[in-house]
């Protein structure tokens, strides 16, 4: 289809909801307001519309230009130093409102933050507003009483749509007589994946989608997803997968897949009193597939798919840890809708007494936030040893099932062959498949995969094609851990009955 702009959506990522409350606090008679955003020109867009009919003059003041009255280029007053400016707004008779830009690395000096409280104290007498505004506002405890906060809100699906529609409007301009092309389902979903940055972070990947061949296609979206994840990183704890697999890729797994089809459509368009699907906790041998299930359901979804990695999160100074969890769920929040993905989950938040309690305080929070988390972020938990998970993990509630990844069978492990044979550019028809399942008794489908990949290194030593007996041979050098590790596979298989399903 071809995309053109959206007349009925004007603010292309203002919020009129940002204009009203902002109006709440300029007429509460707040003296100080601290207002952290990255987007320094949209706060001051926002308050000189708020007061274009105002008699309070705006003014704004940075370091570099001092003083100046909005809507004038040049400095009203050459205040530039961060005391003097203080001094001559507390000496201004006529009540105005100042955004102070970047001013927060001068707020760690006595003098000024005196000054700043000497103006919220005289606010009775001549109304000021001050608005600190930066990436991070630290208000000092002197302050906090007279001080009131602001976040701009992040653009909705509807003003996420206007930035795209405005973005092929202009590129239509740049190139006269031709049009973006695009398929509704795609433009949505290029929206949805745009939920979470800024209006400004939102144009800048919605023209780079759009620039290079003047279409939005789903070929667009890994590196917008990728792009997205770039800007959003706030540490190591959470990485980016960029190579996502489909079901198709997977073999077996038949109840598994059927209850994901099921609930895509109540992840992505919930009707009125459904409940979004959570997660899920994948059980299963090392080399069963879970990993590679997690993958698919953001493949299949065509979600972003992000892997947490507990072990980045852990620091040595008290309370840093917990931050550092909080941050990393913050980010994945941002990124929705997307998948997150929580590998050998019992390693990171098991039971114990040796860290002063920080695994506990570590699986309290990740518990509360998977019960109470509003946002689409579908979680995929995997686990290997089964007798270090927390009760509370396993519960109804934080995830919707438990599914238990068993050995594949016969007919699912003559289908895992197809699959890697035709990864590797070898015909499944050439093979005796049948053969190569009878013999792979007990093989996971890592070591399946892995007996594939030795063929083909014994063939090309031999200088022949690789052939079923290749296969074969390698399947005979192989002991699987099913057999290595017996005891175990069979404790898992016990645990398992009657607590999980089988996801095939």
């Amino acid at each position: 289809m071809e995309l053109k702009p959206n007349q009925t959506a004007a603010h292309l990522g203002d919020s009129l909801q940002d204009l009203s409350d902002l109006r709440v606090l300029l007429d509460g008679h707040i003296a100080l307001i601290a207002v952290e955003s990255i987007e320094e020109s949209r706060v001051i867009e926002l308050f000189a519309k708020l007061l274009g009919d105002s008699p309070r003059p705006l003014y704004t003041w940075s370091r570099t230009d001092g003083l100046t009255l909005a809507g004038h280029r040049s400095p009203h007053l050459l205040d530039a130093d961060p005391e003097a400016v203080l001094r001559s707004i507390k000496t201004q008779g006529t009540p105005s409102v100042y955004l102070l830009l970047d001013f927060h690395p001068f707020l760690d000096e006595p003098l000024r933050v005196r000054l700043l409280k000497d103006i919220a104290i005289r606010h009775e007498r001549v109304p000021h507003t001050v608005v600190l505004v930066s990436h991070a506002v630290a208000v000092p405890p002197e302050l906090r009483a007279f001080c009131a906060r602001f976040e701009l809100s992040l653009p909705g699906t509807a003003g996420l749509e206007a930035i795209v529609r405005d973005e092929a409007r202009k590129w239509t301009q740049r190139n006269p007589g031709r049009k973006v092309q695009t398929e509704r389902h795609t433009l949505q979903m290029l929206v949805r994946n745009l939920a979470g940055l800024t209006a400004a972070d939102a144009r800048r990947l919605a023209r780079a989608a759009i620039d290079h061949d003047g279409a939005i296609t789903e070929d667009d979206l890994p590196r917008i997803i990728a792009a997205k994840h770039r800007l959003l990183d706030r540490g190591g704890a959470l990485t980016f997968e960029y190579n996502t697999a489909r079901f198709a890729e997977v073999g077996g797994l038949a109840n598994l897949k059927r209850w994901l089809e099921l609930r895509r459509r109540g992840f992505f368009d919930p009707e009125p009193g459904d409940e979004p699907p959570k997660g899920m906790l994948l059980v299963g041998v090392q080399g069963s597939g879970k990993s590679l299930a997690a993958k698919a359901v953001a493949g299949t979804w065509s979600l972003p798919l992000l892997r947490f990695d507990f072990g980045a999160l852990y620091n040595k100074y008290f309370g840093e840890t917990e931050r550092n969890l909080r941050e990393a769920l913050a980010t994945a929040q941002l990124m929705a809708p997307c998948v997150l993905w929580i590998d050998e989950v019992e390693k990171a938040i098991a039971e114990g007494d040796n860290d002063a309690g920080t695994s506990r305080r570590m699986l309290g929070h990740l518990l509360t936030w998977m019960s109470e988390r509003t946002s689409p972020v579908f979680v995929v938990t995997t686990a290997n040893n089964i007798d270090r998970l927390p009760a509370e993990l396993v519960r109804k509630g934080r995830l919707d099932e438990i599914f238990f990844i068993d050995l594949p069978d016969a007919e699912v492990r003559a289908e895992i062959f197809a699959i890697h044979l035709r990864k590797r550019a070898l015909d499944p028809l050439g093979f005796d498949l049948s053969a190569l399942a009878e013999a792979s008794e007990g093989f996971s489908g890592a070591e399946i995969e892995q007996a594939v990949v030795a063929a083909r290194y014994l063939a090309r030593e031999l200088e022949v094609p690789v052939e079923t007996g290749h296969v074969l041979s390698e399947i005979a050098l192989t002991q699987p851990l099913a057999r290595v590790m017996a005891e175990k596979v069979e404790h898992l298989r016990a645990w398992a009955s009657g607590r999980t399903v089988p996801a095939d």
